[in-house]
Order: C-alpha cells, then sequence, then structure tokens
C-alpha cells in the first residue's frame, strides 16, 4: 500500500475482517496443513517481489482483539500506524496479535493512551463497529484477505503484486473517466 500511494492519491479506509470468527467449524487437520504448506512459498514470493522478509505469526489464532484495537486507534487518528505495527508484529516478528501484551505494546508504541486502549479492547462500541465491518464483508461476497475495494465497487482479492494492483487503479480510472462516473 505504500509503494501505491506513492504513485496514486489514496484514501485508505480499513475494514475488520475476520477468516474464522468465533464460532466457526474447526479447521480439518487436511486443510490446516494444506495452508501451513503454502506459507514457504508464500514467504518465498513476499521476499522476491517485495524484498519483504516474512516471519509469520501463529496460525489460527483470534485477531478479533486486534481489529477491535484498530477501532481505537482510528477513533484517535492513530489506525495507519497501528495497522503497519500489527502487520509488522504478526508479519515479521512472528508474535501473538491476540495476546493483550503483545497488543499493549503496539498501542505504546504507537502513541495510544494505555489505559483508554485496554479500556477500549472491552469495549461493546468498538466490538460491534467489527461485527458490522465483518457482516458487511460477507453481505458484499468477501470470503478472504487481503480483499481490495476501489472506489466502493471493484473488488480485488488476494495478494497481488504492486504492479497489478497499480494497473487495476489506473483501469478504474479510466473505466470511470470514460462513464464519467467518480473518479
Amino acid at each position: 500500500m505504500e509503494a501505491l500511494a506513492e504513485q496514486f492519491p489514496l484514501d485508505i479506509h480499513w475494514r475488520s475482517f475476520e477468516l474464522r470468527p468465533a464460532g466457526s467449524p474447526p479447521i480439518s487437520e487436511g486443510y490446516k496443513q494444506q495452508i501451513l504448506a503454502a506459507r514457504p512459498r508464500f514467504s518465498a514470493a513476499m521476499r522476491e517481489e517485495l524484498g519483504v522478509e516474512i516471519n509469520s505469526g501463529p496460525f489460527g489464532i483470534d485477531s478479533r482483539p486486534a481489529l477491535v484495537g484498530a477501532k481505537m486507534a482510528e477513533a484517535h487518528d492513530r489506525g495507519d500506524a497501528y495497522h503497519s505495527a500489527v502487520f509488522e508484529a504478526y508479519w515479521q516478528h512472528g508474535e501473538d496479535i491476540s495476546n493483550r501484551e503483545v497488543l499493549r505494546d503496539i498501542a505504546a508504541q504507537t502513541g495510544l493512551p494505555l489505559d483508554q486502549f485496554e479500556a477500549a479492547l472491552n469495549n461493546e462500541a468498538y466490538q460491534n463497529a467489527v461485527t458490522f465491518d465483518v457482516e458487511q464483508a460477507h453481505a458484499a461476497g468477501i470470503t478472504g484477505v487481503p480483499a481490495l475495494v476501489f472506489e466502493e465497487k471493484y473488488l480485488v482479492v488476494g495478494a497481488h503484486p504492486t504492479p497489478a494492483l497499480a494497473n487495476m487503479i489506473q483501469k478504474v480510472k479510466a473505466l470511470e473517466a470514460d462513464t464519467g462516473l467518480k473518479s
């Protein structure tokens, strides 16, 4: 996203999404092994395409506390910093972002008031905001992450190299210019 923001004026709105919300049936052992087996290929692709070393956190954790923390961070104009710190903690440092101590450290790192952050993790309004985002994503047919929605109507699912996303942005701009829609 940082590379795209250097090329295009972007107005990014993060939305919550849970791959496995509370109450989901357990993942079969075969599917879990398939996902874990794909991790080395994913890591190699990220290293080759983006120059990023991946050291992902534990599989199958509950991301909801991190998502609730994001809602609080966004309310304090620290959303971008918080999202970046959570991604770095999970994908580069292998940390468990369901762990409240890890989230507390991220909150401190991003300049959030710790007493308010800890209270926010149990705040019903923030919980409801996460639930609303998840329900909206499911209603829109989103079933996985990453998922990017351009101009609130063009969906791109999955990890794509920066040039492919830049191409998508250019196509959306051209399409909307041709049809007279918002660009």
